[in-house]
């Protein structure tokens, strides 16, 4: 029976999980009245103040800072203020900050994912992940954080694109919300997601491809070859910059998404940070039924050894992120390399 509205689709879920269920329905619950908020100022675009400004502000993840997200960090950890969460990290802060050491709940964010496509009208997110408070409370406010991702009670994003969408996973299934202006609450969409095994979409960064690894290199040219190729088949290549909406993309038509480290001075080990960006899409993704890597090893099961450890991150139809997976690890018995991968193979794919 598909839930309503996030409302009731949360009070399921707090009568089956003890300890955490009521505190990790409230701490969305919380994350939900922000993201309305952040939607309504996203919505002014340049009529408002300070919208797409950026001052030479650098964030603790090391990314140039815009005004937007130094006002969605403060919105978000505002909420999470009346939320039961102890702790709390973000992209835009160099530490964790404790925020009530009684609480049970440990809460990872990226405020205000795509950035760079804010005075572009382009979707961009808000990206979460709820841990359980680990440690000593008013010790090591990092701690509960390093933990990896397989413990997560909840993950998600909101995207702030032609609907407010919630997408959620709360270890039973991915569903998705969409917010009604007629209701003025999250109605669910679609229940429990499934991303096709296979598929003819793939995201990346093409202009990265002079730095790529062999292995990048060799998959791209395979797919790029089309049906003639020893893919057999044609391809579509996506790019918007905005993880979440490629993430969303995936979810509901499939595909699969790539952001590899290269050669580039500080990209050697990715992009995107595992605690508050891979891990939560890795969540999402396998309780679609879906795959997360880093290219070869299960997102999900890596150890953060820091709050902003970047990582490289393969995402989507499962198929096709084994497939990546083996050009990094058997290149010689992929694509036009061997005979039983050729255009007239036995194991076209």
């Amino acid at each position: 029976m598909i839930a309503s509205t996030l409302d009731a689709y949360l009070n399921s879920y707090i009568a089956r999980r003890e300890p955490f269920g009521e505190a990790v329905a409230s701490t969305i619950r919380h994350l939900a009245t922000a993201a309305l908020k952040l939607r309504n100022t996203i919505h002014q675009g340049v009529l408002g103040a300070g919208f797409a400004d950026s001052h030479g502000h650098v964030g603790g993840g090391g990314d140039a800072q815009k005004d937007l997200d130094i006002f969605a960090d403060r919105l978000f950890v505002d909420a999470m203020r009346q939320a039961p969460v102890r702790t709390y990290a973000s992209e835009e802060l160099e530490h964790a900050v404790l925020l009530n050491p009684a609480a049970p709940l440990a809460v990872a964010l990226d405020p205000l994912d795509g950035s760079s496509n804010i005075d572009t009208n382009v979707s961009i997110g808000t990206i979460f992940s709820i841990l359980p408070a680990t440690g000593d409370p008013v010790g090591e406010r990092d701690a509960s954080f390093l933990q990896r991702g397989v413990v997560q009670l909840a993950a998600g994003f909101f995207i702030y694109g032609p609907q407010l969408a919630l997408v959620l996973t709360i270890g039973s299934g991915t569903h998705i919300f969409i917010f009604s202006w007629q209701l003025g609450t999250f109605v669910q969409a679609y229940e429990s997601v499934n991303i096709p095994s296979r598929t003819q979409e793939f995201a990346v960064n093409a202009s990265n491809y002079r730095h790529w690894d062999e292995a990048v290199r060799l998959y791209v040219d395979d797919c790029l070859k089309g049906a003639e190729g020893p893919r057999g088949k044609d391809f579509n290549m996506r790019w918007i910059a905005a993880v979440v909406a490629d993430v969303y993309r995936i979810l509901v038509r499939g595909g699969v998404y790539l952001y590899p480290g290269d050669r580039r001075k500080g990209y050697g080990e990715g992009r995107l940070r595992l605690i508050y960006e891979a891990n939560p899409i890795a969540f999402l993704v396998e309780q679609a039924g879906g795959s997360a890597t880093d290219t070869v090893d299960r997102i999900l099961d890596l150890v953060p050894t820091s709050l902003h450890q970047r990582v490289p991150l393969v995402f989507g139809s499962t198929r096709e992120v084994e497939r990546i997976g083996r050009y990094h690890t058997e290149p010689s018995n992929i694509g036009e390399r061997a005979p039983l991968f050729s255009n007239r193979g036995l194991f076209r794919a």
